[in-house]
């Protein structure tokens, strides 16, 4: 599988909002309920989600696409930090989703490595996320990103509550 990576504009929304949604439901179909899988990626994959993401003056993306017909595989989008670990300076890898089929590709690790320099070019302290508990895979991904543990934090999927692992990572930006 070929694919390119450039950056991500609010006129990608619909994009991106089709990608966050497909692989949410690839990644949970069979752990957590279909209704609130259809139910979360309504409310947290719409495109009117993603514009106001992407037209944040601190968020950045970047969607990978296949090589041959431009159709979206993946993306990586950071922003401000939701997250009650967070501290000053600090960036929020929201979302790197890509599809099952690009995985061993190194697309995980171009989408990591643009994040990684945009949050150290605005010069962030630390790159933050949270990742399922049970997504092993990804987990292992981001240990090998140089992501470590700081927290826990728990979000419900329709009837279903779930935790998540908060990773950071810390970065040398400019300047330091």
């Amino acid at each position: 599988m070929e694919w390119r990576l450039r950056q991500a504009g609010i006129e990608d929304a619909e994009r991106l909002a089709l990608i966050g949604g497909a692989t949410f439901l690839e990644t949970f179909a069979g752990l957590l309920e279909g209704d609130a899988i259809v139910a979360h990626c309504a409310a947290e994959h719409g495109a009117e989600t993603y514009r106001a993401l992407l037209g944040h003056p601190d968020s950045a993306a970047w969607v990978a696409e296949a090589r041959t017909g431009g159709a979206p595989l993946g993306y990586a989008l950071v922003a401000s930090p939701k997250l009650v670990q967070a501290e000053p300076g600090d960036i929020e890898l929201k979302r790197i989703y890509s599809f099952s089929r690009t995985h061993g590709t190194g697309l995980g690790a171009a989408l990591m490595g643009r994040s990684t320099a945009h949050a150290e070019a605005m010069g962030a302290k630390r790159l933050l996320l949270g990742v399922f508990v049970g997504n092993v895979r990804a987990l292992a991904f981001y240990r090998r990103h140089g992501f470590e543990k700081i927290g826990e934090r728990r979000f419900r999927v329709g009837s279903q509550d779930c935790e998540d692992v908060v990773l950071a990572k810390p970065l040398v930006g400019e300047g330091r």
